[in-house]
């Protein structure tokens, strides 16, 4: 079951260079590059326009969002997503692969591959390794911008995949899911700035930084790898799970990374650190920092 379960989630560059030789990127195949970066550092869209794989279109996940939210990357509506990526010629048939242009290899692709699978899209995989990779190992870029034919997408929200601030502060007395947070150690500890945020995590989370998935090259560990971090962290992947981090983002490294275990059902705390540091009572803020001024 591993293997069918890693064969949808990931797709290799070797598969990918293979199906775009073979001109079967179109509407049974989509390629969507997902990067976003910090303004001041680089333009996403503007390196898309530069170079990325040959027959992909760029997922804009500034415009795939809530816009009325106080919060970074909101889910959008079901119409708003349906919409969206049925002008990217994506269908309810399409195998949709996922990509991003970070130095990591992987970054932002993850939260656009659970976005598809919360709005019940079954066939979205994330390239492994990333557009880093891809050109490393010499794979055909393009500054052709091509024009997908429309598709009809008819979105429905997965409520299993996904998790409120209402049902994240019940879990606190509950205890009825595990909660694993992604973000950096000294952040998850409240021991530095959340990017200008004060820091710290929610009561009961465990800490599993993103990258402890990813090896030095940027590809995911292997299943045997994944399930080693897992456990030494005690997270117990027969029971459920819920996956938090600061914006919803890295997050989804943790959906990712179980799902290549054979765990479906791993639900995203959307709003995350940015939202629970805004509206939990302070002793559901948990912060050593705070411990030791005390």
């Amino acid at each position: 079951m591993a293997q069918k379960v890693l064969g949808k989630a990931l797709v290799t560059a070797k598969w990918l260079s293979e199906a775009v030789r073979a001109g079967r990127v179109g509407t049974s195949l989509r390629v969507l590059d997902a990067s976003w970066y910090p303004p001041q550092e680089r333009n996403a869209r503007q390196e898309f326009k530069e170079r990325h794989i040959p027959g992909a279109s760029f997922f804009d996940i500034e415009e795939c969002r809530d816009q009325s939210s106080p919060y970074d990357f909101m889910l959008p509506s079901e119409s708003h997503f349906a919409d969206y990526v049925g002008r990217l010629g994506v269908s309810n048939d399409t195998h949709v692969v996922v990509y991003d242009g970070d130095e990591l290899g992987t970054f932002y692709a993850p939260r656009a591959w659970w976005m598809f699978r919360a709005f019940g899209h079954k066939e979205v995989s994330v390239l492994n390794g990333g557009f880093k990779n891809w050109v490393k190992e010499g794979h055909p870029v393009t500054a052709e911008v091509s024009q997908p034919t429309p598709a009809v997408f008819k979105a429905k929200l997965n409520t299993v995949l996904l998790k409120t601030f209402e049902e994240m502060m019940q879990n606190v007395g509950s205890l009825r899911f595990q909660v694993v947070d992604s973000r950096p150690e000294g952040r998850f500890r409240g021991t530095e700035l959340d990017q200008g945020l004060e820091s710290g995590h929610i009561p009961g989370a465990v800490n599993i930084p993103f990258h402890s998935f990813l090896t030095e090259t940027g590809h995911e560990k292997s299943i045997e790898e994944i399930q080693q971090i897992f456990r030494e962290k005690k997270v117990d992947l027969s029971k459920p799970l819920t996956a938090t981090c600061r914006k919803g983002v890295t997050a989804c490294h943790i959906a990712l990374a179980a799902y290549l275990c054979g765990k479906r059902d791993v639900a995203v705390y959307d709003g995350s650190w940015s939202e629970w540091v805004r509206r939990a009572p302070p002793r559901y803020k948990v912060s050593e920092l705070k411990r030791n001024k005390a």
